[in-house]
């Protein structure tokens, strides 16, 4: 593979590009991409390779960048911002994989998809730590996971649930053992004890539900949503009004902090001595927002 070192941003056209390595997309976060890129643009071209011409007109696949160019697609843009490299299918979709694995969000389901893709390829452990930049270990780890189908696990670390080294020993033991595991995870503060009760409750599903997750395009469960009950459209009603309560209570207590130091400020710059001595420091001037606010009157 070889990349030019004076490497141009050309537009091509949209329909012209076929994605290598497709992936399903979280809707929020490409709705977000979307927002962005309607509000200020495309800020990082995608990436692409020529292909041999379909219909006599020039081919490209997509290296990098799918969510960009799918977000400019529904902006009804025609062509793309795109640096056009050298590199054959093969090497473009072990770039693709690569840059997928290498964010620092993803869902776990991705995670699998695009490890076991590099071993797939023919790539070892240590050669998958080094382009993604993890350590062997980890990636040992990740593939043992991979290996016994233990996506909930997966889940699980890449939320922060479960540190690595507990899941694979989870994955390991029977469930009289996972409790040991939890336990000593605890005594040895690997887990708080908010993340205690999340391991156990997805421990709970995992010997109810299996292994593995069932999602669909967008990361729910298939089937849609159950509809919400009476009582748990209410509970989530008083939750809300208390965190809305709450809010307001820390802004008056706030509101009333800022009037306090406001009128404090206001009797000591009616200090001569005090201004004399800021003014002796070199602090003769203020923000113009506070002035406006001493020079306001009192209400």
């Amino acid at each position: 593979m070889t990349i030019p070192e004076n490497r141009r941003v050309r537009m091509i056209p949209v329909d012209r590009i076929t994605v290598l390595n497709p992936r399903v997309r979280d809707r929020r976060k490409f709705e977000e991409i979307v927002e962005s890129i309607s509000l200020v643009g495309l800020k990082r071209p995608v990436t692409v390779t020529a292909l041999p011409d379909q219909d006599g007109l020039p081919a490209y696949g997509l290296v990098c960048g799918q969510g960009r160019l799918e977000a400019c697609m529904r902006l009804g843009q025609t062509d793309v911002a795109a640096i056009v490299i050298e590199a054959d299918e093969r090497d473009c979709l072990v770039m693709s994989i690569v840059e997928n694995c290498a964010r620092r969000h993803h869902r776990p389901v991705d995670l699998l998809h695009d490890i076991t893709g590099l071993k797939e390829r023919g790539y070892n452990e240590g050669q998958i730590a080094k382009k993604i930049g993890c350590t062997q270990q980890w990636v040992n780890m990740i593939v043992g996971l991979i290996d016994r189908g233990e996506e909930r696990l997966l889940a699980a670390v890449e939320t922060g649930i479960l540190p690595v080294s507990v899941a694979v020993e989870i994955s390991r033991t029977d469930d009289e053992g996972e409790q040991a595991l939890l336990a000593q995870a605890y005594s040895e503060r690997k887990l708080s004890g908010g993340k205690l009760a999340k391991a156990r409750r997805l421990l709970e599903a995992r010997r109810r539900s299996g292994r593995g997750l069932s999602k669909s395009a967008y990361g729910r469960k298939e089937g849609g949503k159950r509809p919400m009950s009476t009582e748990a459209l209410m509970r989530m009603y008083h939750q809300e009004a208390d965190k809305k309560r709450l809010l307001v209570k820390k802004a008056e207590v706030t509101q009333t902090r800022l009037l306090f130091t406001v009128e404090a400020l206001r009797v000591l710059r009616s200090d001569e001595n005090f201004v004399n001595l800021l003014r002796a420091e070199g602090l003769a001037t203020m923000p113009l927002d506070l002035h406006q606010r001493l020079s306001a009157r009192p209400s």
